[in-house]
């Protein structure tokens, strides 16, 4: 009887795995593991940025110490974008991650406000160190094309996969949604270079009043 019993279980459990399997279920895990590992190489190439801003604010600040606006505002953005706690789960979490997206953004145009301020200060284009920081950035910058685009790829993947028949039955049986990416909007203006025109002279400073004449 118990060997009966046995029998028909394991006849079950391999009648779930084969529907599981006919289904899409491994295909999902699988998709859903290269957007993890996707998503992984994007924050540790956007750390690998944000670990590089200190040193070159204090190396431009050295060089030109006038430009606090500048230099103020890339370390505010650089503070913002590493404030915003990431879990595993933040790829799930449209809301938290435009948030992420929009602060890398704003520590990427803040980043090229200082490379314009840069152009005004020969003696520190020509410094090693300033060049070997830029070196980085540049460098960085382009891991992190490299693996947006994976994760772009690999979203698009699995988005499609779970969108489709039939596994998209499975994905709603097992609460695995879409997932949100990176947008193409916003990415255009981010990599749009800001318009900075330092030959234009300073507005002038607004008259002050003159002292009202007192009544007889």
């Amino acid at each position: 009887m118990s060997v009966s019993i046995s029998a028909k279980r394991a006849v079950s459990l391999l009648a779930v795995l084969l529907l599981l399997g006919g289904c899409g279920y491994n295909r999902l895990q699988q998709q859903d593991e290269q957007v993890k590992a996707a998503w992984s190489e994007v924050l540790n190439q956007y750390q690998r940025r944000a670990d590089l801003v200190p040193n070159l604010v204090a190396t431009v600040k050295g060089f030109a110490a006038q430009e606090q606006k500048v230099l103020i505002g890339v370390t505010e953005a650089r503070a913002k974008a590493t404030s915003i706690q990431v879990t595993p789960q933040t790829f799930n979490d449209p809301q938290t991650f435009n948030r992420y997206q929009a602060a890398q953004g704003e520590l990427t145009q803040a980043l090229s406000r200082l490379m314009v301020v840069v152009e005004k200060y020969p003696e520190l284009k020509s410094d090693q160190n300033f060049r070997d920081l830029q070196a980085q950035l540049e460098g960085t910058e382009n891991r992190i094309t490299v693996a947006r685009n994976r994760y772009i790829d690999a979203v698009r993947e699995y988005n499609v996969t779970v969108r489709s028949f039939p596994t998209n039955l499975t994905a709603k049986w097992f609460n695995m949604g879409e997932k949100p990416n990176f947008s193409v909007a916003s990415e255009a203006q981010i990599a749009t270079p800001p318009k900075v025109d330092f030959s234009a002279a300073p507005a002038a400073a607004p008259a002050a009043a003159a002292p009202a004449t007192p009544a007889h």
